[in-house]
């Protein structure tokens, strides 16, 4: 809701394109092309289509380049010829090719399989674009010695997009290690080798694009430092370990394997491009989640990475391992999906009663209702399941892909459920739309309202969708009315001066408390001042 605020703003001319803001108020994290792509989607909307549809546009586009970019960058590496498989004695081990592919097509499944992938890649925010950049940079680097001229099109691409998405240091790291990388390789294939003048060709160049993005990202003044160190508790490092193991799962529990078994090429004074590149593409993106305070969106990155890892266990991962994983993952999927049934059976009949009686509490006030076309979408998505568990136990082909096939297909099934039964659920309980239509009873749309100690999602939301100008409280103009926080227990902030100010409203959140707001109203005396 705030980076849709910002491009409102954008598209609308109230802000400056290279310091964008939102009532006035400046970004909390230094971005700038996320925000333009949504602002020019918004100025190309045709008339009447909401502009939260139109910027899901350019953000649905670089969740595709995500997934396409993990698919190649994968299938290039696995090229690579320390990648491929032991040669039988008497032949029939798998051309390089048909290797490649299916390792790229596990890949990927990995990545779509990773749990912490489903909401933040959904989101129209500057990470979701970060995650785009970050695996066209992987996707460049890996596929450099293949594909020489589309890559270095993509490699400063990928530094670029990273830098003006608010991630100037991580495209500093990153593109100064894949250079080394790079230049350090000794094992290429040979159909495809570079000379030694063109690999200092290209890390030159590689090297030259980073520092021209630092130099950028300097100029317009994109370097912010916020190293938040975690505290040494077990609260805190519990907390890390759980997103560590849910947010990365299936991936992590191959990648270790990857590790172990890559061992003696990992760690070895030659480095194997197939498995140090991604290798240091996750070191960087994890130390970023220790230090940082958005811990989940910088873990983001390191999904196409850890993705790529998990592909290169699967050759040698053992029938037991695989068996594990497959039925972890049909438990839990089934299970989750069983749930979003129920609960969907419960919101809709009132049975089975306890369900219903935890919606009721958890969402006062929601009243369910019934669409044929989600109810088509989750009957089909979730037949597709069952038919996807059929095909895994069954006798079929050997796919060196097909322990992730469950996993991806029970995120996807969870999340499209989610998306069709549930969505009704999920957006009055998590949007903002009751507040703003109980602040439209009391105040018409286009009226000025000051804002004190409101969050700058509240912000976007009453600009975009109930047409309110909004100002700060230090702004010149007089504003009739004022919307605050609330304080401990619905109170009124102390900050508030009764003089000026009458409690007119008390607007409450249906599912968060801390959503709430209070409306004030300018005295008539203190107007006539």
């Amino acid at each position: 809701m705030t980076a849709l605020g910002f491009m409102a703003d954008l598209a609308t001319g109230n802000a400056n394109w290279w310091t964008p803001t939102l009532a006035g108020l400046p970004s909390q994290t230094p971005t700038l092309l996320p925000f333009w792509l949504g602002a020019w989607a918004i100025a190309l909307a045709p008339p009447g289509v909401p502009i939260d549809f139109m910027v899901r546009i350019p953000f649905g586009l670089l969740l595709t380049l995500a997934l396409v970019a993990t698919w190649y960058g994968t299938y290039y590496l696995a090229r690579s010829p320390l990648a491929q498989p032991v040669a039988f004695a008497f032949g029939g081990e798998a051309r390089p090719l048909d290797y490649a592919r299916a390792m790229a097509d596990g890949g990927l499944l990995a990545f779509m399989a990773c749990l912490g992938l489903a909401q933040l890649s959904h989101e129209t925010t500057p990470a979701l674009a970060q995650l785009g950049f970050i695996a066209l940079l992987f996707y460049a680097f890996g596929a450099l010695p293949y594909r020489r001229r589309l890559s270095t099109l993509a490699l400063p691409t990928g530094l670029l997009g990273l830098t003006l998405s608010g991630a100037p240091m991580v495209a500093l790291l990153l593109g100064w290690g894949g250079s080394v990388i790079h230049w350090l390789d000794d094992a290429r294939d040979q159909d495809h080798a570079s000379s030694a003048h063109e690999v200092r060709f290209e890390t030159a160049f590689a090297v030259f694009a980073t520092l021209a993005c630092a130099l950028l990202a300097w100029q317009l003044d994109l370097w912010r430092w916020k190293i938040e160190l975690p505290r040494a508790t077990w609260q805190d490092w519990n907390g890390i370990a759980q997103l560590f193991i849910w947010f990365t799962w299936p991936a992590w529990p191959l990648v270790l394997w990857t590790v172990w078994r890559w061992r003696h090429q990992l760690f070895n004074r030659k480095i194997r491009r197939h498995v140090g590149l991604p290798a240091w593409f996750v070191l960087v993106t994890v130390l970023g989640t220790l230090t940082t305070g958005a811990s989940d969106r910088s873990l983001l990155l390191a999904l196409p990475a850890l993705a790529t890892l998990a592909a290169f266990a699967l050759p040698t991962l053992e029938r037991q391992v695989a068996a594990l994983i497959d039925w972890f993952t049909l438990l839990f999927f089934s299970t989750c999906g069983f749930i979003i049934w129920v609960v969907w059976i419960a919101m809709q009949t009132g049975f089975p009663s306890q369900p219903a009686a935890n919606v009721a509490r958890l969402a006062p006030g929601f009243n369910a209702s019934f669409s044929l076309l989600s109810l088509t979408f989750a009957i089909t998505a979730t037949l597709a399941w069952a038919w996807l568990v059929r095909w895994r136990v069954g006798r079929h082909r050997s796919a060196i892909w097909k322990s992730l096939v469950l996993p991806a297909g029970g995120a996807a099934l969870c999340w499209l459920l989610l998306m069709t039964l549930w969505m009704p659920l999920l957006n009055y309980a998590l949007s903002y739309s009751n507040v703003v239509r109980s602040i439209l009873v009391h105040v018409q749309p286009s009226t000025c309202i000051e804002a004190s100690n409101v969050s700058q999602g509240q912000i976007a939301a009453l600009q975009v969708y109930g047409k309110l100008k909004i100002k700060k409280p230090d702004d010149s103009s007089i504003c009739p009315w004022l919307l605050s926080e609330p304080g401990p227990e619905m109170s009124q902030p102390s900050t508030i001066n009764r003089s000026l100010w009458t409690l007119e409203a008390t607007l409450l959140h249906p599912a968060d408390t801390a959503e709430s707001l209070l409306l004030f109203k300018r005295n008539p005396a203190a107007s006539g001042q």
